[in-house]
C-alpha cells in the first residue's frame, strides 16, 4: 500500500472501521463497537436508513454546491459535527484533544461529555467556537452548579442535557471482553494489550501517572471517597453521583444556562410540545446508538413526526455512515447531522490524521450525492421525492 494516498486506503467508512478494529485492544474495540441487548436497535437504524430512497435527477448542468447550515445562529461551514463519546480517551490516546482541534480547525461542533476522559478545563486551549458540553445530570445542586460553570468558564456555548440514560445498560459485548468501570489492567486485558504495541504506548505517554489507563477527570473533584463496590460492569463512578432528571430538573438547568440548551434522546412526538415550553433550544433526536435500550425505534423512523410537532432544529444522530445518510436526514426534516463512532474509527485507524481524513471523506459524498439529485444547497434537500425502498 506504500505509496497510495489515503483516498485510496480509506474510500468509506467501513474501511477505516476493519482498520480500526485491527489496532484497538479486543476490550476497546467492544466498548466502541458494541451495542446493548441483542444490538437489534444498532441494525435497525442502519436498516431505516437504508430504507429511505431519493429521487436522482438529470440534466441539471454543473454545479457547485454549498454544505453551509445555520445553526444556533452561526452559519457553519457543514452539516454534521463531533458528537460527544464518554470516555473517548479510552478509544485513542488524547482523543478528545485530537477531536476538539480538529472540530476548531474545520469549524465543526464538537461535544465533550461529562465522562469523557478529559475535563473541560483540559479542552479549553483547543476549543473552538462551537464547543457543546454534553451533561449527564448531576443529583447535588452544588455540583450541577459548578459543572455548569466550568464548562462555561473553559469556552462551552451549548449545554446538552442527555435524557435517555436513566440507568446504565446492558452491553454484553463489552462484558465479555472483560472491561471494567473504571477502566483496570487486569491480567486478562494486558494480554489484549500487548497484541496492539501502538495503542499501549501512546496511552502509556498519555496517561503516566493514571497507571496507563484514562479515567473521567471531569468528575475528580466530586468522587473523593466514593464507593464503587456496588456499581456494575457497565455502571461507571458518574452513576455514584447523577440522577435520572425528570422536568423539573429541565426546568432548573433552563434557568441556570444562558447559552443553547439541547435536549438529546428524544424519540417520542408527544414530548416535543413540553420541551419546546420548558425552553429547549433544539432537540437531539437519538437512541444512543443502540447502546441504551434495544427495543427503541431508529430515529430516522420518527424524525418526521417530530419534524411536523415543531419549529425548533432538529439535530439528528445513530447510525450514520456517510453523505448520503446526512440528506436523507436532512430530507426528512434534521437541521443538523453528528456522528459519535465514526470520529473514533477515524482516530483509531488513522491517529491524528483520522479526523481530518473522515471530514474531507463526508464532504465530497456529500458533494457527489447533491450532483446526482440535482441539488446545490441543503435546503433544497427538504423538497426532494423520497421512495421507500423496501
Amino acid at each position: 500500500m506504500r505509496g497510495m494516498n489515503l483516498d485510496q486506503r480509506f474510500p468509506g467508512l467501513d474501511d477505516l472501521r476493519a482498520h480500526a478494529r485491527r489496532r484497538l485492544p479486543r476490550f476497546v474495540w467492544e466498548y466502541l463497537d458494541s451495542a446493548t441487548g441483542r444490538e437489534a436497535s444498532q441494525a435497525r437504524n442502519r436498516r431505516c436508513l437504508d430504507r429511505i430512497g431519493l429521487m436522482p435527477a438529470i440534466l441539471n448542468g454543473p454545479q457547485d454546491v454549498d454544505l453551509s447550515t445555520e445553526l444556533f445562529g452561526s452559519t457553519l461551514p457543514l452539516p454534521f459535527g463531533i458528537a460527544p463519546v464518554g470516555m473517548s480517551g479510552l478509544v485513542w490516546p488524547d482523543a478528545e484533544g485530537h477531536l476538539a482541534r480538529h472540530a476548531k480547525s474545520a469549524n465543526l461542533p464538537y461535544g465533550l461529555s461529562t465522562v469523557a476522559s478529559q475535563s473541560p478545563e483540559d479542552l479549553a486551549p483547543h476549543l473552538g467556537a462551537h464547543g457543546w458540553f454534553q451533561l449527564y445530570p448531576p443529583k447535588d445542586e452544588t455540583i450541577r452548579k459548578d459543572m455548569l460553570a466550568r464548562a462555561r468558564d473553559a469556552g462551552f456555548k451549548v449545554l446538552v442535557l442527555t435524557v435517555d440514560v436513566p440507568v446504565a445498560s446492558r452491553r454484553e459485548r463489552q462484558v465479555r471482553s472483560g472491561l471494567t468501570q473504571p477502566p483496570r489492567l487486569t491480567p486478562r486485558l494486558l494480554a489484549q494489550v500487548a497484541q496492539r504495541p501502538t495503542w499501549a504506548l501512546g496511552m502509556a505517554m498519555q496517561h503516566k501517572g493514571d497507571g496507563g489507563m484514562p479515567h473521567m477527570r471531569t468528575l475528580d473533584k466530586y468522587i473523593e471517597g466514593a464507593a464503587a463496590s456496588a456499581l456494575s460492569s457497565t455502571a461507571h463512578i458518574g452513576y455514584l453521583l447523577r440522577t435520572a432528571p425528570d422536568w423539573d430538573y429541565l426546568d432548573w438547568l433552563r434557568d441556570h444556562w444562558d447559552g443553547p440548551l439541547v435536549v438529546k434522546g428524544v424519540l417520542n412526538a408527544q414530548d416535543v410540545p413540553r420541551l419546546e415550553a420548558a425552553g429547549a433550544d433544539a432537540i437531539w433526536i437519538s437512541n444512543h446508538a443502540g447502546r441504551q435500550f434495544d427495543a427503541a425505534p431508529a430515529p430516522i423512523e420518527v424524525l418526521e413526526e417530530i419534524r411536523a410537532a415543531t419549529p425548533l432544529p432538529l439535530i439528528l444522530d445513530s447510525g450514520i455512515e456517510g453523505g448520503l445518510d446526512i440528506l436523507r436526514a436532512m430530507a426528512l426534516g434534521a437541521d443538523f447531522v453528528m456522528m459519535g463512532r465514526a470520529w473514533h474509527y477515524a482516530l483509531a485507524a488513522l491517529g491524528a490524521r483520522g479526523p481530518a481524513h473522515l471530514t474531507d471523506m463526508l464532504t465530497k459524498d456529500l458533494a457527489a450525492n447533491m450532483g446526482q439529485l440535482g441539488i446545490s444547497d441543503l435546503k433544497s434537500a427538504r423538497d426532494l421525492k423520497r421512495l421507500n425502498l423496501d
